[in-house]
């Protein structure tokens, strides 16, 4: 659920640009018979100067300085031939999409003496390179390569042995440099970091070490600290008010696993949102497929869903009404959707929010709406007092859906609708069910059909100018339309991931403290919903029936998501709830404050010490290193607000 800014970042590098429009012409200096002190400190001055950013062309005289961004290499195109030569390119993520131009190289000016014209490509996916002739129009050769980062290129164009066979060849002038070394380094780190924690508890476990702490300290306090999250009470003492936490959803206890879970959606949530380092994993995927990014969004409603049934069932239980508990989600889903509109929309980058240009739709506008959604459903259906639903009939594994078929029922005439839209509803000069980006896409075919019936939606119910203007599929599709991921049909989907969501808060409820039960149903729901996305995908990333696509929140990529979210919450439950080999820190604080800290993060995003003026902007590890410190201040401001029982519930 990375935010999308309206701002352009400068180390955006998707689009490859002719170097020409940045070149630097090298200093060249004059030619002294006897070096004056000043010449001879300018000369050290140009050889020691650092180069980090800058490249050269090799092997040519009268060298040029081209200034490299973060994600770019150089290349120098090299033409033998006695005829103009076009260079285009097209990047491997780009499914069916028509070349984008270079620029062109001209003949060789005499034999031996071939023309060269230097070019700014992208390094984040390989890109196959085109050249066609100029004069017959036919095309040369194609190059696949994948260029490094701040690497320096050569590609030869030649006659092959004097034949009309043109031999086309790419030579590393220069190496690039490991961009991915900063992501290492920081894993080491916190592994390191991890590493040491769970030294630290294994320490202060030991019935010696804790017996020499409590006769050290000699009091109540002391015994309070030593049994905090490093360790296990080792005798029965009076209840600690400063222990109490809200009150528990379950029948049983508040299960850690699902506060850790949502603090693991969270965290990575805010890293991304915060720019993820600039690699391009750590953004949103262009159309079809996924990234990190892709995955913290849904997480996030699947685990909502799950805490709907356990605070409903709980709520029920302590003899609130259900109509007391509608106008509870009716208020809430209104402030987050209040929320979403005045206080966190990325409009404010053009200024002060007008409604001309107010977008509408967006992630905690989802949230509402699904909340809402769901929530109405289980109201719909829940029961204060449930059985354990351990009977071995034929019938029993299927009970925890069949009690609440009425809901199920609803949830499949929305689907039904979603895909009745999607693939039936008539577009206006685009293919009826298409499901591309538009742009370049698709040959050029369908350049304003971006998002096709869901984007139709959007532009009809909201306008153009309320909804989304810099969709990520403008990185590498060059779209031109408006559209909103977090539009009106996408919605349908996002209820459908709350609700699966739902169904795991069910089995939690109906086979509590069973916990074989309950990891075994979570692992079936996981295969089941794998099984669904791979026959809906084929098992590719774009030539299946419904592809995994964000930016639709496509039936497939609900499924896909929602099975990742059952194996991940049967690790975090098992490990967190039944073998307890793991608190959940640092990720069940935030957990435990979700909304104040997304609310936060977005609000204070640039200010210190989130941001600060960075010394090098186009540096991977200095974009890393700042995101990963300001993600780290967020989980320490959310532990600081659980030592002091502050949390913000809407």
């Amino acid at each position: 659920m990375a935010k999308r800014k309206l701002k352009k970042s400068s180390a955006d590098t998707s689009s490859v640009v002719g170097a020409k429009e940045r070149q630097e012409e090298m200093i060249q200096p004059e030619k002294y018979t006897l070096l004056s002190p000043s010449a001879i400190v300018l000369f050290v001055a140009l050889c020691v100067a650092p180069l980090r950013a800058e490249r050269s062309t090799s092997g040519f005289p009268h060298q040029r300085h081209i200034v490299l961004k973060m994600d770019e290499a150089l290349l120098t195109v090299n033409n033998e031939l006695g005829t103009e030569v076009v260079v285009s390119w097209v990047s491997e993520r780009c499914y069916q999409c028509l070349y984008q131009q270079l620029g062109p190289v001209p003949a060789e000016s005499s034999p031996g003496q071939p023309s060269s014209v230097d070019f700014i490509v992208s390094t984040q996916h390989q890109i196959t390179l085109q050249l066609t002739s100029t004069t017959v129009k036919t095309e040369l050769c194609k190059v696949p390569f994948h260029f490094g980062e701040h690497g320096n290129y050569s590609l030869w164009v030649k006659n092959l042995n004097d034949s009309a066979v043109v031999n086309c060849s790419v030579v590393t002038d220069a190496e690039a440099i490991n961009s991915y070394i900063p992501v290492l380094i920081a894993f080491v780190i916190f592994a390191g970091l991890a590493l040491l924690f769970a030294i630290g508890r294994t320490i202060y476990g030991l019935q010696v070490v804790r017996g020499i702490l409590f006769r050290i300290g000699g009091s109540l306090e002391t015994e309070r600290l030593i049994n905090s999250e490093l360790g296990s009470p080792g005798r029965i003492v009076p209840p600690v008010t400063d222990n109490i936490l809200p009150p528990p959803p379950s029948p049983s206890k508040r299960l850690r696993s699902l506060d850790t879970f949502r603090g693991i959606s969270l965290v990575i949530m805010v890293f991304v949102n915060y720019g993820g380092g600039r690699y391009w994993f750590f953004r949103h995927e262009s159309w079809n497929g996924l990234t990190v990014a892709d995955l913290v969004f849904p997480w996030f409603v699947f685990i909502m869903g799950t805490s709907v049934a356990l605070s409903i069932n709980s709520q029920l239980r302590s003899g609130s009404t259900r109509c007391s508990l509608l106008r509870k989600v009716v208020w809430r889903s209104l402030q987050l959707f209040i929320i979403g509109v005045l206080i966190i929309n990325p409009n404010y980058c053009q200024g002060a929010l007008s409604w001309d240009n107010l977008r509408i739709p967006g992630v905690l506008q989802r949230l509402a709406w699904s909340y809402l959604v769901v929530a109405c459903l289980d109201l719909l259906v829940a029961r204060g007092h449930l059985d354990i639903l351990t009977s071995d009939a034929c019938w029993a594994p299927g009970l925890d859906i069949l009690l609440y078929w009425p809901a199920w029922l609803c949830v499949l005439l929305l689907e039904t609708v979603w895909l009745c839209l999607t693939f039936l509803l008539p577009v206006p000069d685009c293919p009826t069910g298409y499901l591309g980006p538009g742009g370049i896409g698709d040959m050029g075919l369908y350049a304003n059909c971006t998002g096709g019936a869901a984007g139709y939606i959007d532009r009809w119910l909201l306008g153009d100018n309320h909804i989304y203007q810099n969709p990520s599929s403008r990185v590498i599709y060059r779209t031109h339309m408006p559209y909103d991921p977090e539009g009106v049909l996408g919605s349908i989907n996002s209820i459908l991931m709350a609700f699966l969501g739902l169904q795991a808060g069910k089995i939690i409820l109906h086979y509590r403290d069973v916990h074989t039960r309950i990891m075994s149903r979570f692992l079936i729901w996981g295969l089941l919903l794998g099984v669904i996305s791979a026959a809906l995908t084929k098992c590719s990333t774009d030539q299946g029936f419904i592809p995994v696509n964000k930016n639709l929140w496509s039936l497939s990529y609900v499924t896909t998501l929602a099975c990742f979210a059952y194996v991940l919450l049967v690790m975090v439950y098992y490990t967190v709830d039944v073998k307890k080999w793991w608190s959940g820190a640092p990720f069940y604080y935030p957990g435990m404050n979700s909304i104040l800290v997304y609310v936060g993060h977005e609000v204070f995003e640039e200010y210190f010490p989130f941001r600060w003026r960075m010394v090098d902007s186009q540096s991977h590890a200095e974009h890393l290193t700042q995101n990963l410190l300001a993600t780290s201040c967020w989980v320490f401001i959310s532990y600081v607000l659980y030592r002091k029982r502050i949390f913000w519930k809407i």
